[in-house]
């Protein structure tokens, strides 16, 4: 049953909550023109299909890509040069640079692409590949944008497909599980703690008596050592300097290269035939080779990605499953806390919809995107935490202010060198902010996405805050990181606003207001009149002073002069300096 659905038009506040949450931020134009839709109509653009594949980096050495035709040494730059280039394409794609005229669809899959590796996460640094990594990123990037695919891309088949990922089989050891004695559980206890059904909700969940320590209510250690047995006898086929078309282990719905049995395709030698029996969490269920599939008694490629299949099945059949990844889903787009009154009412009409589409993603999210708890802060509820409350990632940070002020990177194809210098800066900054960027410190992924209770609030810290007001400086005060990219606050502001409202000083801090920062309502610089203000009347006093300063006996007067003439243009340049970085280094700044 889908959610409550949101009635009428977005309005400013709903249209820039719907923005940011589902993509990575907007400009002041699409604000503008989302507040006019109903959230249908908002939510259509956002999944607006087809959009255009991304296009392949280049490497600067060789002037051509690498990911399809195949990385020679010492031709190509080296190994860990085109892992850090993979890093910067994939923010470029969330950036949407160069597809102006579907960019916030483009960038809604992104994100989506981008929360699947949250879930299903990766450390580059370990599979030490870029190629490898670049095919996971395209296997995610199939299953997450088309409601209207084949049955086989959705949620479920993507955890069969990703268990004999290259990148996954390196990131967990999945290529050093084989039969005989003590298999490998690295990739079999993730899938369940992790990839699927979960502990249950934190926070909430108790241990009924009876229950062992070996028991983890919804699956056991006797089920991870029996899905570790379905999992085992595969390798690695990573072909560093083979063109994609010269793969022999290619998956027949993807086309994309995967990992490959050891032993042959006729004979999966290390792969353990057995019988594999499961405990009372999954019924005692059995996963056993297909008869139909082996060869004589050996087993083959067929009969272990068939027990792959099965187990992935057995997994899924469980209704907590639906559920876990679902509060994944809410906690990435909405808010981490989750009681279980929200438990048993939200998540399980979403558990509901992702299983009555075959499970996947797009179905969910446009019934979120769309219901009234998505929005109900919106609508004046000043104690929902819900909007304006989570803590922007480093990355949504850093993408939504470039995004927000239009600012292009130089074009990979033409400019190759330029564009990985400043997107290396990109990733610096990341990493300075508390988030090495696709090599988060273990395999849960970075604590904000996971880590009950902080969640979000693992972002920050001293010394990451700092490194998040350093960023904001150098875009507004022209010494950037990034070369050229900086922010023209002069131009901005002639471009976005009249003149009539960019000429008062009180207009232009209560506009921007609007755009830069989550809680932006009924503002006043009133002491007295803020009771229903989004911020406090001496917080706006605060970004009044900061912008004017105390260089003119009638500060407001002198600034609609200087604006309207233009008889001071370093000093009008100065004043709009300040502000945007008085605003933009605000903690409201930080939160969307």
């Amino acid at each position: 049953m889908p959610l409550t659905p949101h009635t009428g038009t977005l309005g400013f506040k709903g249209a820039a909550h719907l923005l940011h949450r589902a993509s990575f931020g907007p400009t002041k134009e699409l604000i503008d023109s989302f507040a006019n839709l109903t959230a249908a109509q908002a939510v259509a653009q956002l999944f607006q299909q087809p959009l255009p594949a991304p296009v392949l980096p280049v490497d600067p050495k060789t002037g051509s890509e690498w990911f399809l035709s195949g990385a020679v040494d010492k031709v190509n730059s080296g190994n860990l040069e085109l892992q850090d280039y993979f890093k910067g394409w994939f923010i470029a794609q969330m950036l949407s640079q160069g597809v102006p005229n579907q960019s916030v669809a483009y960038a809604t899959r992104e994100k989506i692409v981008f929360f699947i590796h949250t879930v299903l996460t990766t450390i580059i640094s370990k599979v030490d590949d870029s190629r490898a990594i670049y095919f996971q990123n395209q296997l995610f990037r199939l299953f997450a944008f088309d409601k209207n695919a084949g049955i086989k891309f959705n949620f479920k088949e993507l955890a069969k497909k990703v268990s004999v990922d290259n990148a996954m089989l390196k990131v967990l050891d999945g290529y050093l599980n084989v039969k005989g004695g003590n298999p490998q559980e690295n990739y079999a206890r993730e899938l369940l703690e992790l990839y699927t059904i979960g502990r249950g909700l934190d926070g909430v969940f108790k241990i009924p008596t009876g229950v062992t320590p070996d028991d983890y209510f919804y699956y056991t250690e006797k089920d991870v050592q029996a899905a570790a047995r379905v999992l085992s006898g595969w390798d690695l086929d990573l072909e560093t300097d083979k063109p994609v078309s010269g793969f022999i282990n290619i998956d027949l719905d993807t086309n994309l290269p995967r990992g490959k049995v050891k032993g042959s395709k006729t004979n999966a030698s290390a792969h353990d035939n057995s019988i594999k029996t499961f405990s009372n969490r999954f019924n005692n269920q059995t996963i056993q080779p297909d008869p139909l599939l082996l060869n004589g008694s050996n087993a083959t490629e067929a009969s272990a990605l068939d027990e792959i299949s099965k187990l992935i099945d057995q997994i899924y059949a469980q209704p907590e499953t639906a559920r876990n990844i679902c509060r994944r889903i809410y906690r990435f787009y909405v808010y981490h806390e989750i009681d279980q009154a929200l438990d048993d009412s939200i998540i399980n009409e979403m558990a509901s919809t992702f299983a009555a589409s075959g499970f996947k993603l797009q179905p969910v999210l446009e019934d979120l995107f769309q219901s009234q708890h998505f929005y109900d802060a919106a609508a004046g509820n000043v104690d929902d935490d819900k909007f304006g409350g989570i803590i922007k990632s480093p990355l949504d940070l850093v993408v939504g202010t470039l995004r927000f002020f239009n600012l292009q990177l130089a074009d990979n194809a033409t400019q190759p060198a330029e564009f990985y210098d400043q997107t290396g800066s990109i990733l610096r900054q990341l990493g300075l902010m508390g988030m090495p960027f696709y090599d988060p410190f273990d395999v849960a992924g970075h604590d904000a996405y996971h880590q009950y209770p902080i969640y979000h609030r693992s972002w920050i810290s001293t010394n990451y805050l700092a490194q998040r007001y350093n960023f904001i400086n150098e875009l507004v005060m022209g010494s950037s990181m990034l070369g050229n990219v900086k922010i023209d606050v002069v131009a901005f502001v002639k471009a976005k606003f009249s003149n009539i409202i960019a000429s008062d000083a009180r207009s232009l801090v209560i506009e921007l207001a609007k755009y830069l920062l989550p809680v932006n309502e009924n503002l006043t610089y009133v002491v007295g009149m803020d009771t229903n203000s989004g911020l406090t009347a001496s917080r706006m006093n605060y970004f009044l002073g900061a912008f004017l300063g105390i260089i003119d006996p009638n500060p407001e007067a002198a600034w609609t002069t200087r604006w309207n003439t233009n008889s001071d243009p370093e000093t009008v340049e100065i004043q709009l300096k300040n502000l945007f970085n008085a605003m933009m280094q605000s903690p409201e700044y930080q939160l969307y």
